[in-house]
């Protein structure tokens, strides 16, 4: 089965980015995977922020539009969320997935800490 591994989490001031990366293992990405960002919050509440489509078009939550950037790179099966002008209100754990025929496959999360 895909195995999601991810990584970039940190500390990190208000108003600085960072960037998550996710490789998947296993069987490789395919442009018709769906992939995407979740963030469970400090309150334990997950969300979607972002997401790209098998066609290649991106959603991005409210909260993150214009801060946030999800990319994929098929050649290398890699996924990355950059964020922008980070908030505390972005920190929490941070989730990639990938979802393929209608089967869901999760990383093992990533924590990002944003001080103000």
């Amino acid at each position: 089965q895909v195995e999601l591994v991810e990584s970039g989490g940190g500390l990190v001031q208000s108003g600085n980015s960072l960037t998550l990366s996710c490789v998947v293992f296993g069987r490789g990405l395919d442009t018709s995977d769906i992939v995407g960002w979740y963030h469970q919050t400090q309150r334990n509440e997950r969300e979607k922020v972002a997401l790209i489509n098998g066609s290649g078009s991106s959603w991005y939550v409210d909260s993150v539009k214009g801060r946030f950037t999800a990319s994929r790179d098929i050649s290398i099966n890699m996924m990355y969320l950059k964020m922008d002008r980070l908030k505390p209100e972005d920190t929490g754990v941070y989730y990639c997935y990938v979802q393929r025929d209608n089967e869901e496959f999760w990383g093992q999360g990533t924590q990002v800490t944003v001080s103000s």
